[in-house]
């Protein structure tokens, strides 16, 4: 099959998550990863009486309940509103804490979150090899655009992308086939001259599958294909088998 282009989910398959980069915080005794520990630190000053666990346990909440949120209709909950979630779970509006209460929470929580976003070596030669053969493009279900772009730039790999799309920006996770269309759009290619690379089956493959677009699935540990599920166009273990499939050597 030939194509033009050439489109990327972002994590666990362009970058990977490491959670051992994450800070250690020990909660009712266990110790953690996560970047709780700053956040309430950056909080505090703005709401002295909340303690750790309370700001915590709200801080689970608001993660479980963005996720059901998204999970109904594949809206996103983007950074801000899930974290203005946490703040009226805590007790307070958002709208009367002092005006850095908000912005400083946000950008305590992506700057350490993106402290654990790594980008394999190996990825870096194949991407330049496939620009200067395919247009490339990045559709990603992230909540916060800004880190996105920084991890991208910060890689020294944005400028190969002729567009990057994220779901906070759109409104719409995938497989919503609107956020394949839009990257499509901007493209200005067909379904059919495209491949979709991605990790989830569920939400890479078949949102891809679901506006006619070629897909190769990253399966690193080798899971089986679910049940009644339509199979990839490729399925690969690394993202370096992209390179003999699309004549990248």
């Amino acid at each position: 099959m030939s194509y033009r282009a050439v489109l990327f989910d972002l994590f666990d398959t362009l970058v990977a998550f490491d959670r051992t980069r994450l800070p250690e915080l020990t909660i009712k005794g266990k110790v953690v990863r996560s970047t709780a520990g700053q956040l309430y630190e950056a909080f505090h000053p703005f709401a002295p009486g909340i303690d750790l666990g309370e700001f915590v346990d709200g801080l689970m909440w608001s993660w479980q309940e963005a996720e059901r949120l998204r999970n109904e209709d594949y809206r996103e909950v983007a950074a801000p509103e899930r974290l203005a979630m946490l703040v009226r779970r805590l007790g307070f509006d958002p709208s009367k804490l002092d005006a850095d209460a908000m912005p400083t929470l946000l950008a305590t929580h992506m700057r350490e979150l993106s402290k654990a976003i790594v980008f394999p070596p190996h990825h870096g030669p194949l991407l330049r090899s496939l620009q200067s053969r395919y247009r490339l493009a990045v559709v990603s279900n992230f909540d916060y655009t800004p880190t996105a772009m920084r991890v991208l730039e910060r890689e020294g790999i944005a400028g190969l992308f002729e567009t990057i799309v994220v779901s906070d920006e759109v409104g719409w996770r995938k497989p919503k086939p609107f956020i394949f269309e839009l990257a499509l759009g901007r493209l200005g290619l067909d379904a059919a001259d495209a491949l979709f690379v991605g990790d989830r089956i569920d939400i890479d493959v078949a949102g891809a599958q679901g506006v006619g677009m070629a897909s190769a699935w990253i399966n690193p540990e080798g899971t089986p294909l679910p049940p009644d599920v339509q199979p990839p166009d490729y399925e690969i273990r690394d993202l370096a088998e992209l390179g003999p499939i699309l004549g990248i050597s």
